[in-house]
C-alpha cells in the first residue's frame, strides 16, 4: 500500500470524488474513524474482494466473520491502510440486486449506480416484456434507466425498435450505438462524466463486453472477451463471468456484469407503476376500487384499449408481473408480537 492513500479526514479530495465519493457517504463517518481509508469495491469473487483507491486496486482483508456475498461491485468500505482490513461497509445510496429462485437471498448486482444502461440488440434478442423488468429493477433502485440499442451496424432500419423501446416508459431515454465504433462513448459521454458510475445489463450477446471496452478504451490485451451471437436463434454465449468496476476515459466508471436471461422480481411495486403508469394511473377511474381491468363494467383500463389508447399486451404484461411480484414478495404473518416473514408463493 503507498503511503500517500486519503484517510476519511481528508474525504473531499478531488481524486476521491473522481471516484464517486460524495457528501452522503462522507457524512457517514464517525470521528474514530479519521485514520481509515476509504476505497471502493471493484470485483467480488468468491474468496476475496479487491478494491480502488486512489493509488490503483487494492486486494482486501476480510475479518473472519465477513462474506464476500455481503458486497457488491461499487460498495464504499473503509479499509486500515496498513493492513488492508475491511473494517466496515458505508450505507448504500442505490442497490441493484434481483430475486433468485428456490427463497435463496438476493444475488447483488451493483451498488451506487447512477445511471443503468439497459442493453438490447435491434435483432431477436429485443424482448420488451425484458425490458420492463430491466426498467422496474432500475426504478426501485432510484437508479436512472437508459437504453441501450445496439448492433444498429447490422440493422436496416432500427426506427421501429427505437420507438418500441421509448413507448416502454415516459421520458425514458433511449441511445442508439454501434458499440464497436468511437462515437458510442460519445452517444454515452452525457451518463460517464467525472464521479458519474454506470452499470451495464442486458443478456448475453447483445454487446455489453464489446460497448465496455469502447466506454474504456481497453487495449487489446486488456479488453474484456466478446462472443458472438448464434445465427439459429439470435441468442448470445457468456463472456463476463463476473461483476467487475472499469475506469471510462471521460473519468466516470463502469460496472460490467454477466448476461441475464431471466430476472425475477419481488418487492417491486413503485419501480412497477414508473414502467406502467399509463395502467395505474387509469386504476383509480374504475367503477370498482377492486377491479381486475378484465370483464368488469366502468373499467377504464379497459375503455381505454377500445378507445386505441392503450396497448393490450402492456396490461397483460403488467398483469404478469404483478402477479409474479406478489407470488415472490415476503408479507408479515402470525400473532402479534410473534410475527414472522412469509412469502406467499404462487395461488391455485
Amino acid at each position: 500500500m503507498h503511503s500517500d492513500v486519503t484517510h476519511a479526514t481528508d474525504s473531499a479530495s478531488p481524486a476521491l470524488a473522481t471516484l464517486g465519493w460524495s457528501p452522503f457517504f462522507a457524512d457517514q463517518l464517525a470521528p474514530e474513524e479519521a485514520e481509515l481509508t476509504p476505497m471502493r469495491i471493484a470485483t467480488v469473487h468468491r474468496s476475496r474482494l479487491t478494491a480502488q483507491c486512489e493509488t490503483g486496486p487494492v486486494r482486501l482483508n476480510l475479518p473472519a466473520q465477513a462474506k464476500t456475498t455481503d458486497f457488491a461491485v461499487g460498495d464504499w468500505v473503509l479499509v486500515d491502510a496498513g493492513t488492508r482490513m475491511l473494517v466496515r461497509r458505508l450505507a448504500r445510496q442505490t442497490l441493484l440486486q434481483r430475486q433468485t429462485e428456490g427463497g435463496r437471498p438476493r444475488q447483488l448486482i451493483a451498488a451506487n449506480v447512477d445511471t443503468l444502461f439497459i442493453v438490447t440488440s435491434c435483432n431477436d434478442d429485443f424482448n420488451p416484456a425484458r425490458l420492463e423488468r430491466y426498467l422496474t429493477l432500475a426504478n426501485e433502485a432510484d437508479t436512472r434507466p437508459v437504453i441501450v440499442l445496439t448492433k444498429i451496424d447490422q440493422t436496416a432500419d432500427t426506427a421501429p425498435y427505437a420507438a418500441q423501446a421509448a413507448a416502454l416508459q415516459r421520458g425514458l431515454e433511449v441511445v442508439l450505438v454501434n458499440a464497436k465504433s468511437p462515437t458510442a462513448a460519445q452517444g454515452l459521454a452525457p451518463w460517464c462524466g467525472p464521479g458519474q458510475t454506470v452499470a451495464l445489463v442486458g443478456s448475453s450477446g447483445v454487446g455489453k463486453s464489446t460497448l465496455l471496452n469502447t466506454l474504456a478504451c481497453k487495449e487489446p490485451e486488456e479488453a474484456q472477451p466478446t462472443g458472438r451471437i448464434r445465427e439459429d436463434d439470435a441468442k448470445g454465449r457468456h463472456t463476463t463471468t463476473s461483476r467487475s468496476l472499469h475506469p471510462i476515459k471521460g473519468g466516470g466508471w463502469v460496472i460490467d456484469t454477466p448476461g441475464m436471461r431471466t430476472l425475477h422480481v419481488s418487492n417491486i411495486s413503485d419501480g412497477l407503476d414508473m414502467v406502467f403508469a399509463e395502467i395505474t394511473e387509469l386504476a383509480p377511474q374504475c367503477r370498482f376500487s377492486d377491479c381486475t381491468h378484465d370483464h368488469e363494467p366502468g373499467c377504464a383500463v379497459q375503455a381505454a384499449i377500445a378507445a386505441g389508447t392503450l396497448d393490450p399486451a402492456r396490461l397483460d404484461r403488467w398483469r404478469k408481473l404483478l402477479d409474479e411480484n406478489r407470488t415472490n414478495t415476503p408479507i408479515q404473518t402470525g400473532p402479534r408480537g410473534n410475527k414472522i416473514l412469509k412469502t406467499p408463493g404462487k395461488r391455485r
